[in-house]
């Protein structure tokens, strides 16, 4: 059966599709076959993509999501993909799995009860916070402040004190830590954080709390900010550490279940979980440091991003995911997502590594509105989410939504996927004449293109976030779109930032999977050391980089990762010297052979940087403060597909002429099977391009060229 062409869709029933085969170059030799799966849950179907290395085949499957335990979603889509790929489970060499549990564990409040353990005079560190008030003027004045994972009632201050040179003030004083973390075993925490002051300096007071911890509160998963986030700022530090410990027993039992029910089920492959900042973390690894992971959906679909874009021959991209309730975007450089330091969910923002990823209330549920006092149309960030969906779905939603205004234009055929799915238009056209009622205006035609016109406007918004307002010209950049409601919009968003061309690579539903099956491990260490550059040689610089990059390696090599297959990449904060923030600056690891440049490198680099950003410079001595090393394995040798070649002309894919409206004009557009299409056919618009889980619009004055990997290549017509 085929989904709904938005990620908002609900479905009677599984379903599974493979990569037609005539699509797949024939390989030169008869190798053995290695799979590896990729595993994205989202919150209405768990998406699963089988690739056979060798050849590039795909197998996919989306079988419905499973709240309550997202692993027997997880199982039934594994069992399903492989049983139509003809493979048993034992032949699957890796699962590759972007999870949702530690996000979900923080959004719906569901976390561990944890105990908090910091030196004495800083206990109400998570009240206290940054001072900062989300919103705009006099926002203070109507914001609920977030309570703090760990209540107050179960934070404990322990006497002891270290400086911020590594030099011990005060000795830990033993019996007094016992003493607190009885108090903590009356509460009935489940997981403790230790979150001492300047313990990235000297991590030994912390360590020794961990040992009486071992012994106190046998059984309790303890998280020590040393180990966390070794950097400064206490409290940045003590709210990362925290959140670890919040989600971890909930990770550890998802992640050790599910590994146990694959090898019951047959699955011989190891288990291996997405990181927010991209890489993958074994199994062990992930459930050690759960926030790691806060952001490991997102994170699938720009590393799937990447791999198509790649196979297109770009290198500079912004991806745009859109689903039923929101849209993700983020800016790829030289095939390299830019990652910051800090990753956000709701309320929570915490201090981990994560792919830049910015997301806007904009999607294919969004419901459309006109309040009463401004008469100004509204479109989101309120959702009509899965259940009853938009009207068109016909299971009782009333709502105008953008999927209804997509319906309405034509852009989605009442007919999709050879009539296995009817789209109601009528329902679609009663719901978007509350919004051409409500303004007055002469057509649902020009409400629903209202509609869609702010929508867009609405996600622009986004990719204006990670484009221009960081420096970058999105002409300078490909337009990667996935999601099920992306490819949709794609064509009018290239129009909007002159982002050329608009990649839509094949299934676009389920490119997080495919991300999620295309990445490989990583692993970052970091330190602070606070340091002038006046006070602070290359070769000092140097040693440390080096000794994280062996930190970081030696955890891959206990995961089995030989060290003559891992890749180092450094990056350091640095700020002028009396700056009160820093900036993130890669660090070349072919200068580590020249120690003598390495600071003046790093200087300019940093001036370069800081002037892209704020477009000044200062006179003054640079400053170190934080350094960080990335170590990760090779990318998985997997083979790209190749379309047989075609003549440029698709009409073999011609299914329909179906009339749609653009600009307040009715303009008929053919409607293509996309699995018929070959390499080097063009599409000229008007068009719409179906397929399993998605469909794609094509405007007037442009084509979309069918790349040999498979991509839709829209661009302008010329002239």
């Amino acid at each position: 059966m085929t989904h709904l062409p938005s990620d908002t869709a609900t479905a009677d029933s599984p379903s599974s599709e493979q990569q037609p085969q005539s699509e797949i170059a024939p390989a030169s030799a008869e190798p053995r076959p290695n799979y590896r799966l990729g595993v994205d849950v989202g919150g209405t179907f768990t998406d699963v993509l089988l690739v056979e290395e060798t050849t590039g085949g795909t197998w996919r499957a989306k079988t419905p999501s499973t709240p309550a335990d997202q692993s027997v979603g997880v199982r039934n889509g594994i069992a399903k993909v492989c049983a139509d790929a003809g493979i048993a489970l034992s032949e699957v060499a890796q699962v590759l799995h972007g999870t949702t549990v530690a996000t979900n564990a923080i959004l719906e409040g569901k976390g561990a009860r944890v105990g908090l353990v910091t030196t004495r005079g800083f206990r109400q560190v998570l009240q206290i916070a940054r001072s900062y008030v989300p919103g705009g003027l006099a926002g203070w004045i109507i914001w609920p402040k977030p309570e703090p994972l760990a209540a107050l009632e179960n934070t404990v201050e322990v006497d002891e004190r270290i400086a911020s040179d590594g030099a011990v003030i005060r000795e830990l004083d033993e019996a007094d830590v016992r003493a607190q973390l009885e108090k903590l075993r009356g509460r009935d925490i489940q997981a403790l954080a230790v979150s001492l002051i300047n313990s990235f300096a000297d991590s030994a007071h912390e360590r020794r709390v961990g040992e009486i911890a071992a012994e106190v509160l046998p059984g309790v998963p303890v998280s020590l900010s040393s180990d966390v986030l070794p950097e400064l700022r206490e409290y940045e530090r003590t709210v990362t550490t925290v959140a670890n410990g919040y989600v971890q027993p909930q990770v550890k039992k998802y992640v050790e279940t599910l590994a146990s029910e694959l090898a019951a089920s047959g699955v011989a492959g190891e288990l291996a979980i997405l990181r927010s900042d991209g890489g993958l973390s074994a199994a062990d690894a992930a459930v050690a440091a759960p926030v790691t992971m806060l952001l490991s959906g997102p994170a699938g679909g720009v590393t799937g991003a990447v791999w198509v874009a790649e196979q297109c021959g770009h290198r500079d991209l912004i991806t745009f995911d859109m689903g039923g309730t929101s849209t993700d975007v983020a800016l790829v450089q030289d095939l390299n997502p830019r990652v910051g330091r800090e990753t956000q969910v709701g309320d929570l923002t915490v201090r981990a590594s994560s792919v830049d990823v910015r997301t806007v209330g904009a999607g294919g549920g969004s419901i459309a509105h006109v309040p009463e006092l401004t008469k100004a149309l509204r479109v989101g960030p309120q959702s009509a989410g899965a259940d009853p969906g938009p009207a068109a779905y016909g299971k009782g939603g009333t709502e105008p939504t953008v999927t209804d205004a997509n319906v309405v234009l034509g852009y989605l055929p009442a007919q999709l996927a050879g009539g296995e799915i009817t789209l109601d238009v009528e329902a679609a056209r009663t719901a978007v004449a509350k919004v051409a009622d409500a303004m007055g205006l002469p057509s649902v035609e020009a409400a629903a293109a209202g509609i869609i016109d702010i929508v867009n406007e609405n996600m622009l918004g986004g990719l204006r976030l990670v484009s221009v307002q960081q420096g970058f010209d999105p002409r300078d950049f490909a337009l990667v779109t996935f999601g099920g409601a992306g490819p949709l919009h794609a064509n009018a968003l290239g129009k909007l930032t002159g982002a050329w061309p608009v990649i839509v690579p094949p299934s676009p539903g389920v490119l997080c999977a495919l991300g999620d099956a295309t990445t490989s491990l990583r692993d970052v260490s970091a330190r602070t050391v606070l340091r002038r550059f006046a006070d602070l040689t290359g070769a000092e610089l140097v040693q440390i980089l080096r000794e994280l990059g062996d930190e970081a390696g030696g955890r891959l090599v206990e995961q089995g990762l030989d060290r003559a297959d891992q890749t180092l990449g450094f990056q350091v904060d640095v700020r002028y010297h009396g700056q009160g923030f820093e900036i993130p600056v890669e660090v070349d690891p072919a200068s580590l052979d020249a120690p003598g440049t390495a600071l003046d490198l790093l200087a300019k680099h940093f001036d370069a940087e800081h002037d892209r950003l704020f477009s000044f410079l200062l006179n003054v001595d640079h400053e170190l403060v934080n350094a960080r090393a990335t170590v990760t394995g090779p990318r998985p040798s997997v083979a790209a597909v190749t379309l047989a070649e075609g003549t440029g002309d698709p009409a073999a894919a011609l299914v329909d002429t179906h009339p749609i409206h653009v600009s307040g004009k009715q303009l008929d557009a053919k409607v293509y099977d996309r699995a018929k299409l070959l390499a080097g056919d063009v599409v000229a618009g008007p068009a719409i391009v179906t397929e399993m889980d998605s469909t794609t619009l094509v405007l007037p004055e442009h084509a979309a060229t069918v790349h040999a990997s498979g991509s839709l290549l829209i661009t302008p017509l010329e002239g």
